[in-house]
């Protein structure tokens, strides 16, 4: 599994310039391998990571299952 380490605030504010989500970019960094992907503070601590799988069908399914949980976090608010 190839390891990709990602500056988050880097990451965040290229999807505000380019106007497009993450899962969009998630989507074109699919090649039929699994990635992990790293998200990284600046001072280069690990924030949290992601298993970017193999097929556009299973980033589907992590996309509706993230969508899902984020709506669940926010009711509770």
């Amino acid at each position: 599994m190839k390891n990709i380490q990602i500056k988050a605030s880097l990451f965040f504010d290229l999807l505000k310039t380019r106007d497009t989500s993450m899962w969009e970019i998630f989507s074109q960094m699919i090649d039929e391998e699994e990635k992990e992907i790293v998200f990284m503070d600046d001072d280069g601590k690990v924030l949290f990571n992601y298993i970017l799988p193999a097929t556009q069908a299973e980033l589907e399914k992590d996309q509706k299952k993230f969508a899902k949980e984020y709506a669940e976090k926010l009711t509770q608010q």
